[in-house]
C-alpha cells in the first residue's frame, strides 16, 4: 500500500500550536529537532522551529521507521520556502498575515514498481568488449572484438567512394519522404543484380522476392518471421559455432533451431564429415543456415567442391538453404567469388533465402542497409512472398531509411563509382591479408615449441578464430589488454602491422601458460 505524506504550512499558531486529535502520543527527538507523533488515521505534525506541518491519509502502523520520517523533514526544514528555523522571524514575513499561512506542499510516494520482476540483462559479448576498450589507457590496448575495418592507424574509414556517393545526393536536392514498404527500388534492383549477377535467370524471370531490411539483422528477421509464419514447426539449422545473433534472432521469432558441425578444434578448421552428417540427419524439409563467405566466426569456408556436396546433400533432403551474406566483396576482394556459393545453389533451380549486409562491404554500419532476397520458382510466387514480407514489416518498422540505400544504388549504378567500390574494397580486403601473414610470421617466428600455426593463413575475412579457450581469452585481454570475445575469435580488421608481433607475444603467452 502506497504512503503518502505532505508537507505545509496550514495556519499553526505560534510555537505552541494544537493539534487535531491524537492517541497514543510519542515524542521523537533527532538532532535537537522535537516532535510528537500522533498514531491516528489522520493527524498533523508540528516540527518546532520550523512551521511545517504533515498530514497523513495512512495509519501509522504503515511505517515501519519514525526516524526515516526524521530525515525527511531535516530536508524539508534545510530547502523549504520558509528559508529559517526561527519562528518568529517567518511570522514577521509581510507575506504571511495573521495565523494564515501560505500552503506548501510535498508529496512522498513509497510504491512498489510495477518493473520490479524485469531482470537485468547481461551485457552483449561483443558490443561490451568495446565498452571494455575505452574504458583501458594502455597504449598497447588492441580492440579485436567489433566486427569494423579500420586503417593501419586503426582509426574508422569511410569509403571515398560513399563520399562522392553522398555529394551526388546533396548535389541533387533529394527529399527525405517516406520509402515504400519494401525499399527503394533502385536498391532493390541493385543487390539483387549484385548478388546474382544481372544477366542470371532468376533476374531476368522475375522470381526473386527483394525487400530492403535493416541491414543483415533487420533482414534474417524478416525471414524468420516470414518461417514462423508460413512453416510452422520447421526447425532452421545453424553452424556450430556461429555469428552470436543468429540464435537471438531465431528465438525472438519463435523459430525452433539446431546446430550442425562446423568447426574442428583438432584441426582448427572445417570438420566437414560431421557438417554433412547433421544436415543429412535433420527432418526433410528443414531451412540450413549458411554463411555465404568468411563464415564468421571462424573464417573457416568451405572449398568449391565441397559446396557441391553441400548443395547436393540439401537438394536430396529437401531442405531449404538459407544464406548470410554480410561480405560479399569484402573477403576475396572479389564481388563475384564471394557470391558464388548462392550462384551455385540458384544455378540447381533451388528455391533459397539470402539476407544481404552493406556494413562490411560499403562501411554503412550505422546506416543499416541490407536486403532480404527470396528465389522462387515462379514470378507469381515471388510476387507473393513479397506481399507477406512487406506485411511483416508493417508492424514492425513500417518502412525502411533512405540514406544507405540510396548510397548503394548511387554507387552500383554508377559504372565509375562501381568501379572504384571494387578497387577499395580490394585494397581493404589486401590490408586484412597482409596482417594475417604478418600475425602467422611473427607466430611462427617466435613460438618455439613447433606449433603449426598455418590454419589462419588458411582461414578468410575480417576474422580468425585462434583456438583460444575463455581462460585464455580472459588472459589476452587482462594482462595483455587486447579486447576479443569470448570463444577466441578476433578481428584481424582492427589490427595493425606495427602491433602484429605485440598480438603473437600475447596469443603465444595465453595458449601455452594459461590451461
Amino acid at each position: 500500500m502506497a504512503v503518502v505524506a505532505s508537507f505545509g504550512v496550514h495556519g499553526c499558531g505560534g510555537a505552541g500550536a494544537s493539534h487535531r486529535g491524537g492517541a497514543q502520543t510519542e515524542t521523537v527527538t533527532d538532532g535537537g529537532l522535537s516532535m510528537r507523533w500522533y498514531r491516528m488515521m489522520w493527524c498533523r505534525w508540528w516540527l518546532h522551529g520550523g512551521g511545517i506541518c504533515l498530514m497523513m491519509s495512512e495509519a501509522w502502523s504503515e511505517i515501519q521507521s519514525v526516524r526515516w520520517w526524521v530525515s525527511i523533514f531535516n530536508l524539508v526544514k534545510a530547502n523549504s520556502m520558509l528559508g529559517t528555523s526561527n519562528h518568529s522571524t517567518f511570522l514577521a514575513k509581510d507575506s504571511i498575515r495573521a495565523k494564515s499561512f501560505t500552503r506548501a506542499s510535498m508529496n512522498v510516494a513509497v510504491k512498489v514498481s510495477r518493473f520490479n520482476d524485469i531482470t537485468m540483462a547481461p551485457p552483449d559479448p561483443i558490443l561490451g568488449v568495446s565498452e571494455a576498450f575505452r574504458a583501458d589507457t594502455h597504449e598497447m590496448k588492441l580492440n579485436l572484438g567489433v566486427g569494423a575495418y579500420r586503417t593501419e592507424d586503426l582509426q574508422p574509414y569511410v569509403l571515398s567512394v560513399v563520399k562522392k556517393a553522398e555529394t551526388l545526393m546533396l548535389d541533387r536536392g533529394e527529399n527525405k519522404e517516406y520509402l515504400p514498404i519494401e525499399g527503394l527500388d533502385a536498391f532493390n534492383k541493385a543487390t539483387a543484380e549484385l548478388l546474382f549477377g544481372a544477366d542470371n535467370a532468376v533476374i531476368q524471370q522475375q522470381r526473386v522476392a527483394t525487400v530492403q531490411g535493416l541491414s543483415g539483422t533487420g533482414s534474417l528477421r524478416l525471414a524468420a518471421v516470414l518461417i514462423e509464419r508460413y512453416f510452422p514447426g520447421s526447425k532452421v539449422l545453424i553452424s556450430s559455432p556461429t555469428w552470436g545473433n543468429h540464435k537471438n534472432i531465431f528465438n525472438d521469432a519463435r523459430v525452433p533451431w539446431s546446430e550442425y558441425r562446423y568447426y574442428d578444434p583438432k584441426t582448427v578448421g572445417l570438420d566437414f564429415d560431421g557438417m554433412i552428417a547433421d544436415i543429412k540427419a535433420a527432418p526433410e524439409g528443414s531451412f540450413v543456415l549458411l554463411h555465404g563467405c568468411a563464415h564468421n566466426p571462424t573464417g573457416i569456408d568451405p572449398t568449391s567442391e565441397q559446396w557441391e556436396t553441400i548443395a547436393d546433400v540439401i537438394q536430396e533432403k529437401n531442405h531449404i538453404p538459407f544464406f548470410d551474406v554480410a561480405y560479399q566483396g569484402f573477403a576475396s576482394g572479389s564481388l563475384d567469388e564471394d557470391a558464388s556459393s548462392v550462384r551455385l545453389f540458384a544455378a540447381r533451380g533451388m528455391e533459397l533465402l539470402i539476407a544481404q549486409s552493406y556494413s562490411k562491404n560499403l562501411g554503412l554500419y550505422a546506416e543499416r542497409i541490407g536486403a532480404i532476397n527470396i528465389v522462387c520458382s515462379s514470378s507469381d510466387a515471388a510476387q507473393r512472398v513479397k506481399s507477406q514480407l512487406k506485411r511483416i514489416a508493417r508492424p514492425m518498422y513500417s518502412n525502411p531509411p533512405i540514406h544507405g540505400a540510396r548510397i548503394v544504388a548511387n554507387v552500383v549504378g554508377n559504372p565509375d563509382l562501381f568501379n572504384e567500390w571494387k578497387e577499395e574494397m580490394e585494397l581493404m580486403a589486401g590490408r586484412i591479408k597482409s596482417v594475417r601473414k604478418k600475425l602467422y610470421d611473427s607466430l611462427s617466428a617466435k613460438d618455439n615449441s613447433g606449433k603449426d600455426w598455418s590454419f589462419i593463413l588458411k582461414q578468410i575475412g575480417m576474422f580468425s578464430f585462434t583456438g583460444l579457450n575463455k581462460a585464455q581469452s580472459d588472459n589476452m585481454t587482462n594482462k595483455w589488454h587486447v579486447y576479443m570475445t569470448k570463444d577466441g575469435r578476433i578481428s584481424l580488421a582492427g589490427l595493425s602491422s606495427a602491433k602484429c608481433e605485440y598480438l603473437a607475444d600475447a596469443i603465444i603467452d595465453s595458449y601455452h601458460n594459461i590451461s
